[in-house]
């Protein structure tokens, strides 16, 4: 198949400074794992640059293989129980005012990871109390009571990507189903916690697809939307379909928040916790 050729607008400068130097050093000499590395983020020469990452828990392996992440699948080691604590301190070393933690699915454990992930949150909140707090959490297979304790560790916003479209769910992503991430979202609105979800553009999917999407998570109290570009990790992975123009972008914002999002960010290069710094603004209105 042909490769498309990457536009302009898509093309980035990664660059470096003395804030991204130091980010770097306190991510590698915790042994932290970030989404900003592991998925290859096209900004992470501007979120480390100014102090800021994205924590990955639950170690570097994944037990799912979806066809859009550059994350390694196989068979996960064992949880590392410092990882809440080297997760807290290097916050604290970073004086971050707002954090985003998400993780690897752990379809291996019985309880998927869910412990794990409100140890993080409480250490998180202990050592830095000022601190407010975006998770970013996979789907825990549907399980209310696994997804009931990590809004009962009350970070401030609770995000879920849906991905994709509904006619491309079973062809992008390995295990998760469409119907049931709509459901974890409801959940999480339903407890009154702020809600986030994320989407990728350019894999096939049409306008009148997006917003039918985007009518179902207004259908369940989804708060907040992040629509960027699809880029493909490596020759192994979905295909881009297609380089959405930054035009047809910021029609989707003026659609979304037309339709009810309380806020939307929607560019090329958006990722779900691109500015999410920005995001905690909604979450204090509401308080």
């Amino acid at each position: 198949m042909t490769r498309i050729r990457k536009p302009e607008w898509l093309k980035i400068s990664i660059g470096a400074n003395e804030r991204y130097t130091e980010t770097k050093h306190i991510v590698d000499s915790h042994s932290l794992h970030t989404i900003c590395s592991s998925g290859r983020c096209p900004n992470m020469g501007e979120c480390w640059g100014k102090g800021t990452a994205t924590f990955m828990i639950g170690g570097e392996i994944c037990t799912r293989s979806c066809k859009f992440c550059n994350t390694l699948t196989g068979k996960p080691k064992s949880l590392d129980a410092d990882e809440p604590t080297h997760v807290a301190e290097s916050i604290a070393l970073m004086k971050l005012s707002h954090a985003v933690i998400t993780s690897v699915d752990r379809d291996d454990l019985s309880d998927l990871g869910a412990t794990h992930w409100v140890n993080t949150i409480k250490e998180v909140k202990r050592i830095n109390p000022e601190t407010t707090i975006e998770v970013l959490i996979p789907d825990f297979q549907g399980r209310e009571g696994l997804i009931a304790q990590i809004i009962d560790a009350r970070p401030e916003i609770i995000s879920h990507n849906m991905e994709t479209v509904k006619r491309l769910t079973p062809s992008v992503r390995s295990a998760a189903r469409y119907d049931i991430s709509l459901k974890v979202l409801q959940q999480i609105s339903e407890s009154g916690t702020t809600t986030k979800s994320g989407i990728m553009v350019g894999l096939g999917e049409t306008p009148s697809e997006v917003e039918e999407l985007m009518d179902d998570l207004i259908g369940v109290g989804c708060q907040i939307l992040t629509i960027g570009q699809y880029l493909q990790p490596t020759h192994k992975h979905y295909p881009v379909a297609e380089y959405i123009t930054p035009e047809q972008f910021a029609k989707y914002k003026e659609i979304g928040l037309s339709k009810g999002f309380e806020q939307v960010e929607s560019a090329p290069l958006v990722r779900s916790s691109y500015h999410a710094e920005k995001h905690i603004r909604f979450y204090k209105r509401k308080i």
